[in-house]
């Protein structure tokens, strides 16, 4: 009988060598195509300021202090429930992530609540551009029904001036005024504090000369925006805010019911026209458009490529364009905006009005 012969195992080292021959090459990863940006095509853009001015000028530091005070006081609502951070929750980019925000019991808006992050910054304010600034804007939302839903100027003054800390705070903010406790003055002071609520980015470095200020990635993303043709509307410091568009410009948007601008104009032109928004921190400030009915910025980059230019995007270039609308994230000063201790309620304070 034959035996089988034996073969003497292989050397370890052996092993591996032929191991190393059978493997397939592991494939280079991919390179982010380089791309490069023509300055001149920035120069519709402008780095954001530190704060806005106001018509009076500087912004005082007891306006601010006040101002902050009154953003997060629930007591200006009549339920006592509802302050602006409640919508504009500076804790999430100013925004609160509704479609629309929750009102005086439980009612909805019709419109989006945009951030309030760089916003006094913007031409007009609201989303067809009732108020020509923050200051007027922050008296809207104190007496609108759906809102805080107080019913007058009045009840408003006296929640305030029923507590001695707020009217020593009006005093030291609006020291030259006789009677400094006053509607106007409220809305003054919150638009003190908003003036100074700038998230400025690594754009503000590219904008300053800084040319390693965005990734490979990121440049690829600012030229397809440029290509795309986006500046067109998304300009100056804010990438928007400086200008109305009538949705669907370049093709009827389906379904559009809110008249827009001609709510306020009655000009017939100005149906369906709304303030463009700001571009600076929108990836954190969705759901996007004036009724907050897109969820996906893909979507909204997407939608806007067709409806406002006329283009059709593919997948590649709206996925470039995301992430370079990614730097537009800019940097919270979180000392700023951290809640204050409010007074406490006195035995003169009116009761919630749950009504």
């Amino acid at each position: 009988m034959l035996r089988a012969k034996t073969l003497a195992p292989l050397p370890v080292l052996v092993l591996i060598a032929l191991a190393a021959c059978s493997a397939k090459p592991a494939p280079a990863p991919a390179e982010t195509p380089k791309a490069t940006v023509d300055q001149a095509s920035l120069a519709v853009f402008a780095p954001l300021p530190a704060s806005v001015p106001g018509e009076s000028g500087r912004v005082t530091e007891e306006a601010v202090t006040l101002g902050r005070m009154l953003y997060y006081e629930p007591r200006l609502s009549k339920g006592q429930a509802i302050s602006c951070n409640s919508c504009h929750d500076l804790a999430k980019y100013g925004a609160d992530g509704q479609p629309t925000s929750d009102g005086h019991k439980g009612q909805k808006g019709d419109r989006n609540s945009p951030t309030v992050f760089n916003a006094a910054g913007q031409f007009s304010q609201f989303w067809d551009g009732r108020a020509p600034d923050v200051e007027e804007q922050a008296k809207g939302p104190v007496l609108n029904p759906v809102e805080m839903a107080m019913p007058a100027e009045a009840p408003v003054i006296a929640v305030l001036e029923s507590m001695p800390e707020y009217v020593d705070l009006f005093r030291k903010a609006f020291p030259k005024e006789k009677r400094p406790v006053t509607f106007d003055n409220m809305a003054k002071a919150i638009g003190a504090f908003e003036r100074k609520l700038m998230t400025p980015s690594r754009w503000d470095a590219l904008l300053a000369g800084d040319a390693s200020a965005l990734t490979p990635e990121e440049t690829v993303g600012l030229k397809a925006f440029l290509e795309t043709g986006c500046q067109a509307c998304h300009n100056g410091a804010l990438l928007g805010g400086t200008s109305y568009q009538k949705l669907g410009a370049a093709k009827a948007y389906p379904g559009v019911t809110d008249p827009g601008r001609f709510k306020v104009t009655k000009v017939e032109g100005d149906r369906s026209v709304f303030k463009v928004p700001s571009l600076r921190n929108v990836e954190k400030t969705g759901p996007y458009y004036h009724d907050g009915k897109v969820e996906s910025l893909d979507k909204a980059v997407r939608e806007m490529a067709e409806f406002q230019l006329g283009k059709t995007l593919s997948a590649q270039q709206v996925k470039q364009i995301v992430a370079f609308l990614k730097v537009l994230t800019g940097r919270i000063d979180r000392d700023y905006i951290k809640p204050p201790v409010l007074p406490r309620s006195t035995a003169s304070t009116p009761k919630p009005d749950v009504g």
